[in-house]
């Protein structure tokens, strides 16, 4: 499968916790923050939806560099597209159904893509290694607003078929607006279950190759450090600039399809809003 975007426990209750804690945690962001990781362009929709639905269209320039041995790392242009009003947010591969709020803490049943995977010829290191494909992830989202941080959290199952793993995402971030400029610093951490790690970096029995050994990984957790930057060019017209570095958890580490400690991500795009 061609990406074309960047790319809990054993028991049913051990898997159920993590998704309490993110209904309760991920109340602590602002409608949109965590779409924001994915689409940066997004949030001045999500800021002027008060007063109706509101849409925009516009392009970005993506640039991730994946962990994987001599990887093939290119830059990709991507449209983009927003939608956001009372009941129903589409930001970039994110569509959000809005649910009743509960006091400060607001609900969204949550869909996203994400371009996770690899293809054989994206690196000499991966001949004969069988393409990962990206997945379509389902599950919840919660939000909460405060005077320190906006936090967020939202916990994800793969419903493609491919890794059946689980993802866990917390993140705290706060806007500084200075005119039409807006600095938005974020930290964030990513757990990631088992499934998901021996997905995207184990090696099967039969891919393995003299200086590729079989891997099996366990969960992992990254952590990210990053900053988003938007400027108003006119009231309609914005353009951001999203620059994170994200350090991976031991077992995605400890991989030998993988040769760094950290990965770095590039965002830049200009968004009409109508």
């Amino acid at each position: 499968m061609k990406r074309f975007m960047t790319r809990f426990p054993r028991s049913f209750a051990a898997k159920a916790a993590p998704a309490l804690i993110a209904l309760a945690l991920g109340a602590l962001m602002q409608p949109g923050a965590l779409a924001q990781q994915n689409n940066p362009g997004a949030q001045p929709v999500e800021r002027a939806q008060a007063g109706g639905a509101q849409w925009g269209l516009g392009v970005g320039v993506w640039f991730d560099r994946k962990p994987y041995r001599a990887f093939d790392d290119k830059a990709r242009v991507l449209p983009l597209l927003v939608y956001v009003n009372e009941y129903v947010s589409v930001l970039g591969p994110i569509v959000d159904v809005k649910l009743p709020s509960a006091g400060p803490i607001g609900f969204r049943l949550r869909a996203r893509y994400a371009g996770d995977g690899y293809e054989a010829d994206d690196s000499p290191y991966l001949a004969g290694m069988q393409d990962r494909d990206a997945g379509f992830w389902l599950g919840g989202a919660a939000t909460w607003r405060n005077d320190i941080a906006d936090l967020s959290g939202e916990l994800l199952a793969d419903v493609s078929g491919n890794s059946k793993g689980a993802r866990f995402r917390l993140q705290a971030d706060r806007r500084f607006a200075a005119g039409g400029i807006g600095i938005t610093p974020r930290v964030a951490a990513q757990w990631l279950d088992s499934k998901y790690v021996n997905y995207y970096y184990g090696v099967r029995a039969s891919e393995v190759r003299a200086g590729r050994p079989g891997y099996e990984g366990n969960a992992a957790t990254n952590m990210e450090l990053g900053v988003r930057v938007d400027f108003s060019l006119a009231p309609k017209q914005d353009v951001f600039v999203d620059l994170s570095a994200t350090r991976l958890g031991s077992a995605i580490r400890n991989s030998p399809l993988v040769d760094r400690s950290s990965t770095t991500s590039l965002r830049l795009g200009y968004l009409y809003r109508f």
